[in-house]
């Protein structure tokens, strides 16, 4: 919890300095200084040992909230009608940008068709789903698949940190194995210690060849005429140390073969009975679909998920991305 503590009181401490340079630079207003007052209580309650609890039943206020906002004193039990007004405009807001987050869904390029299932199993997600035209010789595709740990409005943040992350590293020419340490080193220098996340990342050229880097995700699967092959990890999870050692691993995919990658969500999906959907159902399934298109095999999963949980429902976040090579 120390350790916890000290990271928000760099944050309230980093806003302080904002909100004190901005009353030296704009006019007086009484925003300013109710903001700085409510940094300075906040940073009080750090060093009474009382931060992060409700002022009104001193139980212990949701992490994802204090994530998202530092200066929240209240847990959701003793919010007023107005602060959870303000809040659900908020989560709607949240969900409306992590939307916006998502690429196509149907794409299209170099050889390449992908299709990819996002399912949240509240309002915003922690799962991390991207896939990114390469424009240079020949061309391809940069396909992202991961899961951030945690849930809820703290997980997605921290979702969308990745999405921000990858997407302003990546140049076209830069090695997927120098992609994914520079990532890391950003991710791991910015996120607190507890939180870290699973990833997939992988560059499908137009040749048919594919590099995937597997930072402690689940494994990939190819999918080829009467075979499932699958693929392991080759580093671990993005976030725990910033001088993390990776390793590509390659394979070369002919035409109307695929490659599917999902999250937890799936496999570990729970029915009425607390029976595991399980990895080895999942493989049984995809050997059966061998020559569906990205589409058609990812809404077969989710239709044999839904079917399976029956009345439980979905408890985690879900995402299945297929890549397929093109026929000739």
């Amino acid at each position: 919890m120390a350790e916890t503590d000290n990271v928000f009181r760099s944050q309230l401490l980093e806003r302080r300095h904002r909100l004190e340079t901005a009353m030296h630079t704009m006019p007086a207003t009484g925003e300013i200084e109710k903001l700085l007052s409510d940094v300075d209580k906040a940073l009080e309650r750090i060093e009474h040992g009382t931060y992060g609890l409700c002022e009104t039943c001193h139980d212990a206020i949701e992490p994802e909230r204090l994530m998202a906002d530092p200066l929240m004193c209240y847990c959701l039990d003793h919010l007023t009608q107005s602060q959870r007004h303000a809040l659900q405009q908020d989560l709607d807001l949240a969900v409306e940008i992590q939307s916006a987050l998502l690429p196509s869904r149907n794409m299209k390029i170099a050889g390449w068709e992908a299709y990819f299932h996002y399912q949240p199993a509240g309002p915003v997600s922690g799962d991390y789903c991207d896939l990114i035209p390469v424009q240079n010789d020949g061309g391809g595709l940069l396909f992202l698949a991961g899961d951030v740990s945690g849930k809820g409005v703290a997980a997605s943040l921290l979702m969308s940190n990745l999405h921000a992350i990858f997407r302003s590293l990546y140049s076209p020419g830069m090695s997927l194995l120098e992609l994914i340490k520079r990532a890391n080193h950003v991710f791991c220098e910015n996120t607190m210690s507890s939180f870290y996340a699973t990833l997939l990342c992988g560059l499908a050229h137009s040749s048919g060849e594919v590099e995937i880097c597997n930072a402690g995700h689940l494994p990939p699967v190819i999918l080829r005429s009467g075979e499932v092959v699958t693929l392991g990890a080759t580093g671990m999870p993005l976030g725990l140390f910033c001088d993390a050692e990776f390793t590509v691993c390659r394979a070369e995919l002919k035409p109307g073969e695929s490659l599917v990658l999902y999250t937890d969500g799936l496999t570990e999906a729970r029915n009425s009975s607390d029976d595991e959907y399980g990895r080895e159902r999942l493989l049984q399934l995809l050997a059966e679909c061998n020559q569906m298109t990205p589409k058609h095999l990812a809404d077969r999963c989710v239709k044999e998920l839904l079917k399976f949980v029956a009345n439980r429902g979905i408890s985690d976040d879900v995402t299945i991305m297929v890549l397929q090579r093109s026929a000739a």
